[in-house]
Formats: C-alpha cells, sequence, structure tokens
C-alpha cells in the first residue's frame, strides 16, 4: 500500500516532520539501524501514535521514490486526528444523543474514504478506527470522503473493544453488522448509539462483536452472500437515522 502524497524520505525531512507536529501514521526503520540519528526519529515518533516497522533494506528500497531514504520513511496523515471526546463534545454541541461509527479494521482506504462521507451526510458526529491493522486518513481515503473529513472527525483509538467499554459509560450502546444477527428492522436503533462495521473480509472481530449489544443483519435476497463493507455501513446508517427521525 503506498501513501505516494504523503511519503516522507529521509531522515532530516522525516525529523523535521515530527518536529514540526504532522501527523505521522506509519515509520519504517531499517531493521539493525540505531545511529544517533535515527534513535532521535524513533525517540519523536514514541511521543505521539507513530507505528514503527523495522524492515528489510530491500523492502526500504521497493518502497521508495527517490531512492534517498537514508534508512528512514514515513507515511504522513493527510488530516489530524481527533480525540473521542471531541465527538462526544460535538454531539453536546448539538444536543443530540450521540451517533459513532466504530470501524474495526477498515483496510481498503476507499472504503474508509465512503464511510466517512455516509457518516457525515447520516448526521453521525464522528468516526473511530484503530492504530494497527487498518488504514489511516490518507490522502485517498480524504480524496474518497469527497470533503467530509473537513466537518466529522476521525479518533485513532490502541483498541476497539476497550474503546466500546468506556463509551458505555457514557451512556452508548453498541450494534454490529453480521449476517448472523436479528435483522435490522427488528431492532431498536434509537438513543445514544454506536455502529460497528468489521473488516472487508472477516467482518467484526469475536472479541469486538462480544462487546456489542446487537448483532444486525441487513436483509439480501440475491445470490451472492455479502455487502460492500461501504455499503452495510451506509444500509444500516441509514436505518439508525429513520428511526431517530421517528
Amino acid at each position: 500500500m503506498r501513501y505516494e502524497e504523503f511519503t516522507i524520505e529521509g531522515r532530516n525531512a522525516v525529523l523535521e516532520a515530527f518536529r514540526s507536529g504532522k501527523t505521522i501514521d506509519k515509520l519504517f526503520v531499517l531493521d539493525g539501524c540505531h545511529d544517533g540519528p535515527v534513535n532521535t526519529i524513533t525517540r519523536e515518533a514514541r511521543k505521539g501514535d507513530t507505528i514503527i516497522n523495522y524492515v528489510s533494506k530491500e523492502r526500504l528500497d521497493s518502497m521508495s521514490k527517490t531512492g534517498k531514504h537514508q534508512g528512514v520513511i514515513a507515511y504522513a496523515a493527510a488530516y489530524s486526528y481527533a480525540e473521542v471526546s471531541d465527538i462526544l463534545d460535538a454531539a453536546k454541541a448539538k444536543d443530540e444523543p450521540p451517533f459513532i461509527f466504530i470501524l474495526d479494521n477498515i483496510e481498503d482506504p476507499h472504503n474508509l474514504g465512503a464511510i466517512i462521507r455516509t457518516a457525515n451526510l447520516a448526521g453521525a458526529h464522528g468516526v473511530i478506527i484503530p492504530k494497527r491493522h487498518a488504514v489511516g486518513l490518507t490522502a485517498t481515503v480524504a480524496r474518497t470522503s469527497a470533503g467530509a473529513l473537513n466537518y466529522t472527525p476521525v479518533a485513532k483509538v490502541t483498541n476497539i473493544s476497550a474503546a466500546i467499554e468506556e463509551l458505555k459509560k457514557e451512556g452508548l450502546w453498541f450494534v454490529c453488522a453480521d449476517m448472523g444477527g436479528e435483522t435490522m428492522y427488528n431492532l431498536d436503533l434509537k438513543g445514544p448509539i454506536g455502529l460497528v462495521i468489521g473488516n472487508e473480509g472477516d467482518g467484526v472481530s469475536r472479541l469486538v462483536k462480544e462487546k456489542c449489544d446487537f448483532v444486525a443483519s441487513i436483509p439480501m435476497k440475491g445470490d451472492i452472500d455479502s455487502l460492500n463493507a461501504s455499503v452495510a455501513a451506509g444500509v444500516l446508517a441509514y436505518e439508525i437515522v429513520r428511526q431517530r427521525m421517528m
């Protein structure tokens, strides 16, 4: 996966990106390289939420566009991340019960961008994504969101299950999408709610599903067995919208 528009190569450039406050999703470092400048870069990375990957020279060479990576390549986020508290504050500011999308390891940037766009149009107050094993706010996500990233906060958390537990303390309850669940039309989806959408291939992980209060299925009449993740998010989100409007 390449985020060409936001790839930073070379020690000085990467260090300057960290020190300027740019949001860096991932840092790739030559495995075994621990000299002074590289240690300074990794120390800066650990101050934030940056994931550090130690990789081979061959991997760095294949990722590099300039051929002058000097043992370090960083992927910068196209947008800054919000805090979960910012999402709750957005709901309070509108005097609405919170409506939050929680995405369990969405890997396709087009899906993430489309879901953020849907979240905005459905009136959701924000989106939560995991720090690892998922796509971040890349340039492709920003483009696909069609401007929604300017209005819909996206928070990145270490653990989705733990985030759900914390949000339950704020009065939210959670529904996840899964083919084995109760038909969505039979569920009461009003009030403070978190909509959990799973990975494109594996769906919602077992641990996350166990944290959800309800499991909702979308009625399907065709010959294939599942919807694209962003389409499923849209269908369920608008059933929530319908019920909130009643």
